[in-house]
């Protein structure tokens, strides 16, 4: 006798996939599982082994420095690695125009740098897919609104918004980086909005539906959890963007202000002495370069793992 379906019984099939099974095995073999896959792609774990090393680096700064950031000894100005190597001074990378210890500043760069990429990440995330979500869900007249909005952002350029959007608000970090977050909730919004047009009209919502489910458990329960994966992955592709954009803004002079040890002030400051000590901009540069681009080796082997279409 075949069993009768009712909008129940679909929910349940489409919701569990296995029955009687432990929540806590289930996620700690997926767990396994993509550990397992994103292993065997060398690319990204060199890109996460570089990305650790800089976290490391940000977290113990304090600790790994050999000298004090912000302390000036114009008797050391400009000195390269091998002439500070000769004179004995122990600034492994040399000083910069104020003979301060480039070593010292690039660590804690790096800390701010991190800082810089989690939080415009944060407020894009927290922002934007919330916006994607509700425009993709109910759509009509809502959806419109909300898109033409990000459509409007998207026509600028990024740095050119986040530089208009810094001069209104004010010249400093803080400001740089709530400027940038904003230029990249548009990106967000896109993406979870394009997830959940796909996933509104899945066989498991309309069986949520149809069990009286209201638009707010259904979006929380089933849509957001699902829009989670891709949006990670726009994380960490969108934490190095955010680096070099802040950095970009940095060395326009809109963005980090003096003394503050943010790459992109070091290589506005070091491009007035490119020709006396040209290993300030070198070494800030290809700096950020290692970074940034740990950050897309690392976004780009989450994306292979996470999502399916990609799977081997």
């Amino acid at each position: 006798m075949e069993e009768k379906v009712t909008a129940e019984n679909l929910y349940e099939k489409c919701v569990y996939t296995e029955e009687f099974v432990d929540d806590e095995i289930v996620k700690r073999n997926s767990v396994r599982r993509l550990w397992y896959n994103f292993r065997k792609r060398k690319i990204a774990v060199l890109g996460l082994c570089i990305v650790a090393v800089f976290i490391l680096i940000a977290i113990f700064a304090d600790q790994l420095a050999p000298f004090d950031p912000y302390e000036q000894n114009l008797s050391l100005a400009n000195l390269s690695p091998a002439q500070a190597a000769e004179r004995g001074t122990g600034n492994l990378l040399g000083t910069d125009e104020n003979g301060r210890d480039l070593m010292s500043r690039l660590m804690y760069g790096a800390r701010i740098s991190m800082w810089i990429g989690l939080f415009t990440a944060a407020i894009g995330f927290l922002i934007g897919a919330p916006l994607g979500v509700i425009a993709g869900f109910f759509g009509k007249k809502l959806e419109m609104v909300i898109m033409r909005i990000m459509d409007v952002f998207m026509a600028f350029p990024q740095i050119l918004l986040a530089i208009l959007l810094t001069s209104i608000f004010g010249q400093d970090l803080k400001n740089a980086i709530i400027a940038v977050g904003i230029c990249t909730i548009p990106n967000f919004a896109r993406t979870s909005r394009g997830e959940t047009l796909s996933i509104r009209s899945s066989e498991y919502v309309e069986a949520a539906r149809a069990l009286g489910a209201r638009s707010g458990r259904i979006i929380f329960s089933h849509v957001m959890i699902n829009v989670v994966s891709p949006l990670i992955v726009m994380t960490t592709l969108n934490f190095g963007n955010a680096i070099i954009t802040t950095a970009g803004m940095g060395f326009l002079g809109v963005g980090a202000q003096p003394p503050t040890p943010e790459w992109g002030a070091m290589l506005s400051n070091g491009r007035q002495f490119l020709l006396v000590a040209p290993h300030i901009c070198t070494i800030t540069g290809l700096v950020i370069m290692v970074l940034v681009l740990g950050l897309n080796l690392f976004g780009d082997g989450l994306r292979d793992v996470l999502d399916p279409r990609l799977k081997d």
